[in-house]
């Protein structure tokens, strides 16, 4: 990955170009507006967005890793945790190309099991990352 990677878009990385194809949704739009912004302009809630439509995540899931070190509960629009939630469920075929991101995932959830547990988060879904 280039050194300056967090500050080009994801249709830069990726040479993705979303095309309106007469049809907009809200989060079409969204995610097309999204895939222009500088990476280190991304909140919380633009990863979230992101990583649910398994979008450039190459480059999102290190970036919310990293959030997600400082809070494991971080928050988009939704909830506590919401990030988290969305990462969890990310394609099992992606964690299987990106072992070292899944090992960091896995030492996370395990570093905050309590809390996660607390939060309300399921013991069956962590207990697929065990």
């Amino acid at each position: 990955m280039q050194s300056n990677w967090k500050f080009k878009s994801l249709q830069n990385l990726e040479k993705k170009v979303m095309t309106n194809d007469g049809y907009s949704s809200n989060l079409t739009a969204r995610c097309t507006e999204l895939l222009r912004r500088p990476l280190n302009e991304y909140s919380v809630e633009d990863m979230r967005i992101m990583i649910g439509q398994q979008v450039g995540l190459n480059y999102l899931i290190p970036l919310a890793l990293e959030q997600l070190h400082i809070n494991i509960l971080s928050e988009g629009d939704y909830y506590p945790g919401d990030l988290l939630n969305v990462v969890l469920k990310v394609d099992k075929a992606f964690w299987s190309k990106n072992s070292l991101l899944f090992k960091n995932l896995i030492q996370l959830i395990k570093g905050n099991k309590n809390l996660l547990l607390q939060s309300g988060i399921s013991e069956d879904i962590l207990a697929n990352f065990n």
